[in-house]
């Protein structure tokens, strides 16, 4: 694809000048409305100096996601040396899982392209439609080099389109409907017939981690948000006694059933929406583990006051549920929220009867290296006895 020219304004000259991997759309010129979703661009200033280059996006607050700054053009070999770092970036943690994200988008330097591995199968995804050919390259590569036979591709959305969503295709192989991955010894499932949608979030593996490795034995554990409950099991691994697990949709609470209960007797399945559920239970504390993971709930930041007060809603009902010494886990997945207001709303909730306990980082395959990449915030809040 050939770069088209485009001049930048002085502000967003200053992007490509910094360290922000986007170029929003309130700081482009009138000239920019030639450009069709997708094309590639060489930016120059004033004096025609080239910058750097990027992709347009017709739609969105994001107008232009920045591929390499200078004035070399992208070609196979930056790409190489992307997906290259992103290896060696994971190389430790790949001796403990082959459930990992190989490419994370702009913190890996490849704008809207992500690629997660599964076992035996890698599901690649990009976010914009001028990066689907850029996705389809860094899932061969990355195959090759990790001799991985499998391969699903899922295109790029298109936001506000009349197209018909495009659909997860085969690149390599023949991806099984069921894939699996194994984290520190432990087997989990995959649905891979939804996607990247899959419900595997490799992104909570630290809370996996932290969940197996809590003295849960003989305890009750409430998991909301379960989907396909993965920390369920994490949970009956660390000895819990009854784990109840609440979901609004019932095809992701009976992938669990099938995939994620090792002893059936310990676990409830509930199909519920979380938001009418929690606050309608007795407040009688008793569960030594409250796991409040809902899903993101805002797309813009306008929203956000409605989405702060949804999560003291939810933790002002799931605080009464923990038994004394028992822990709460409080989670965002949201950019839109910054991690220092959530933590204020879930402390001010919860008030003088919790403790943080820990403030889990990022997963190394989740680099975050500007500031919307820090999405996930997971803290855990222990009840004083």
């Amino acid at each position: 694809m050939t770069p088209r020219r485009y001049q930048l304004k002085k502000e967003a000259a200053g992007v490509v000048m910094g360290h922000h991997p986007w170029i929003f759309r309130d700081t482009l010129s009138s000239a920019a409305a030639v450009f069709a979703d997708g094309d590639w661009l060489r930016l120059v200033d004033g004096h025609n100096k080239v910058l750097g280059f990027g992709m347009y996006e017709a739609e969105g607050a994001i107008a232009i996601r920045l591929l390499r700054r200078g004035s070399v053009a992208p070609d196979a070999a930056w790409a190489k040396e992307r997906l290259a770092a992103a290896l060696a970036k994971r190389e430790q943690l790949a001796k403990t899982t082959d459930g990992v994200r190989l490419v994370h988008g702009e913190s890996d330097g490849l704008p809207a392209v992500v690629v997660d591995r599964f076992g035996d199968t890698l599901v690649a995804q990009s976010y914009a439609r001028g990066a689907d050919a850029l996705t389809r390259f860094a899932a061969r590569v990355l195959a090759a080099e990790l001799h991985v036979p499998n391969v699903l591709l899922a295109p790029a959305r298109r936001r506000k389109s009349r197209e018909a969503e495009p659909v997860a295709r085969t690149l390599r192989g023949a991806p099984p409907a069921v894939g699996s991955f194994t984290e520190d010894g432990v087997a989990f499932s995959v649905d891979l017939a939804g996607g990247q949608k899959s419900g595997a979030y490799l992104d909570l593996r630290a809370l996996r981690r932290t969940v197996r490795a809590m003295p849960l034995s003989g305890a009750r554990v409430l998991n909301t948000f379960a989907f396909s409950g993965m920390l369920g099991r994490c949970a009956e691994l660390a000895g819990a006694a009854h784990i109840t697990q609440v979901d609004i949709s019932e095809k992701a609470l009976a992938f669990a059933r099938a995939h994620h209960v090792g002893d059936p007797a310990r676990h409830e399945l509930v199909a519920a929406d979380v938001f009418d559920w929690l606050p309608a239970q007795p407040a009688e504390p008793g569960y030594g583990l409250v796991i409040v993971d809902p899903p993101s709930m805002t797309s813009n930041k306008q929203q956000v006051p409605a989405v702060l007060a949804g999560y003291r809603k939810l933790y002002k009902a799931a605080a009464p549920l923990v038994a004394p010494g028992g822990v709460l886990v409080a989670a965002c997945c949201t950019s839109r929220v910054e991690r220092a207001a959530f933590k204020r709303v879930v402390t001010e909730t919860l008030g003088a009867s919790f403790a943080l306990d820990q403030d889990l980082p990022p997963e190394p395959d989740h680099p975050v290296s500007f500031p919307q990449a820090d999405y996930l915030k997971i803290f855990t809040f222990r009840r004083r006895t």
